[in-house]
């Protein structure tokens, strides 16, 4: 009834009434999003109208009305079938200002246009084959990155970003043609990048590090949101970068990560909005050349470094081992180095632990970027090392029996699913420098069997990879226990 109600005003084409139709149509259907299969006749009808209706010249409050009732119709399939014709989707895009010939964004009272345009396009890609070949024929993904640099430093209009990004995020999962042309051809890398560092107001106070005010203000909902959308369009184009060929790769690779050291060190308008912000950008970490990971950590300051002598100054003699390791205004060092975003990524990977599902997910991810950033680089690993494995006191318990973060790796090394108990092992190996008889020392032969039958490592030995021989020396109370059958 509701169908047909509009579709009958709709033909008739009196702007008003269409406009007052459509928007009670909106408000009644805003949250459904599974139709009854009688009315699917009449759903296509009435998509067929509001696309005649969007080519006249209506005022914008129509055309919003008529954009929002198609978005909706949209999350149909079944619906898009007739209405997804090359015609129509020319008319999306110029309405979403998405045509080479529109120079600017100007006209303020367009931009819920531009966004409804937008949201209708995400919907209709998403769920018509047709669509896709569509936009490969009318280069969208060229389009959206002409609309991002018309925006990228207008922080009035973050919902058109936020879109356009997801827009491209779509298209660039839906084909691998689209990643390679964003990557080489519309210089994407450079470009959300600087969306990125937009959402983020960086400074950069050195060619890889940005100013980090810990009493800030959280990001707000909109850049939060805009910022995760760029992170999965550049983990898209990204995924198959595991060369650098070219200096400029690298040194585009290096403002990345330094970009994301700034996303692990900020906080969004909520703990779980944090936590999504914070998981892309260990997923895109992860697509990043482990030699561009030396940003991630950086040589304290001048200030940084006298506050560190100060911090060290204060700690115990007898607390020898943790003055490796001081922590001061909220700034994680380790030998001369700032180490807050290791630290950050450590945290996550103990949240991500306790909350014991969807480990292969969840967990992998920022457990393998740990494991490469540890075996490729010193001062991580001797950091990752002094927090996860400290010198052992506890010997009266078994290694898997607590809750350390040493604990709750080594139980994951029983886990029943083999990719996580592999990369948990693995992680704990290279802490270790892949050194055996280390590894058994803080997990206990049992635990570490899996792996070291897989390395041919059962008789003891060490692996394959190089490690520095810095000092790890053993606790009174491991010397006293290490006769014991338990290690």
């Amino acid at each position: 009834m509701d169908e047909e109600r509009a579709l009958y005003i709709v033909r008739a084409g009196e702007a008003g009434a269409i406009e007052r139709v459509l928007r009670d149509y909106s408000d009644k259907h805003r949250a459904t999003f599974k139709f009854e299969s009688t009315d699917e006749d009449k759903r296509k009808k009435l998509c067929e109208g509001i696309f005649k209706v969007l080519v006249k010249d209506i005022p914008t409050t129509c055309q919003v009305s008529c954009l929002e009732v198609l978005r909706i119709l949209s999350r149909d399939k079944k619906v898009l079938v007739p209405v997804t014709t090359k015609e129509n989707m020319q008319i999306l895009l110029r309405l979403a200002k998405l045509n080479e010939s529109d120079d600017s964004l100007e006209k303020v009272s367009e931009f819920p246009v531009i966004v409804e345009s937008l949201k209708c396009l995400c919907n209709i890609v998403f769920n018509s084959q047709m669509a896709q070949q569509l936009s490969l024929e009318l280069n969208l993904a060229a389009k959206l990155c002409n609309l991002l640099r018309k925006c990228k430093d207008r922080k009035f209009i973050n919902d058109i970003k936020c879109f356009d990004l997801r827009l491209l995020f779509l298209l660039s999962l839906l084909h691998t043609d689209i990643r390679s042309q964003l990557r080489y051809e519309l210089q994407g890398l450079p470009l959300l990048t600087q969306i990125l560092e937009s959402a983020f107001s960086i400074k950069w106070t050195d060619e890889y590090e940005s100013a980090i005010d810990h009493n800030g203000p959280p990001l707000s909902p909109q850049e939060t949101d805009c910022a995760i959308e760029a992170l999965k369009a550049l983990f898209n184009v990204t995924v198959d970068s595991w060369k650098v060929h070219k200096e400029s790769d690298s040194h585009q690779f290096r403002v990345m990560a330094a970009v994301l050291r700034h996303c692990l060190l900020i906080v969004g308008p909520t703990e779980d909005k944090t936590e999504e912000l914070h998981s892309n950008a260990v997923n895109l970490l992860s697509n990043v050349p482990v030699s561009c990971l030396d940003v991630l950590i950086c040589p304290l300051t001048h200030e940084e470094t006298a506050q560190e002598a100060t911090t060290l100054d204060e700690l115990p003699s007898d607390k020898t081992a943790e003055k490796e390791t001081v922590l001061k205004n909220n700034t994680m060092v380790y030998n001369g180095m700032n180490m807050e975003a290791i630290h950050v990524l450590l945290n996550f990977m103990e949240k991500r632990i306790d909350k014991g599902s969807s480990y292969r997910e969840g967990l992998t991810p920022v457990l393998s970027l740990l494991t490469e950033c540890s075996r490729a680089h010193r001062n991580i690993r001797k950091f990752l090392k002094d927090q996860v494995l400290p010198p052992l006191r506890d010997v009266t318990n078994r290694p898997e029996v607590g809750s350390t973060v040493r604990n709750k790796l080594v139980r994951l090394m029983t886990h029943v699913d083999l990719g996580v108990k592999q990369i948990a092992a693995e992680f704990l190996f290279v802490l270790c420098k892949e050194r055996v008889d280390s590894l058994l020392k803080y997990t206990g032969y049992g635990n570490a069997a899996g792996l070291l039958a897989a390395r041919g490592l059962l008789a003891g030995g060490r692996g394959d990879n190089w490690y520095s021989e810095d000092e790890d020396t053993d606790t009174e109370e491991y010397k006293n226990a290490k006769p014991k059958p338990c290690h």
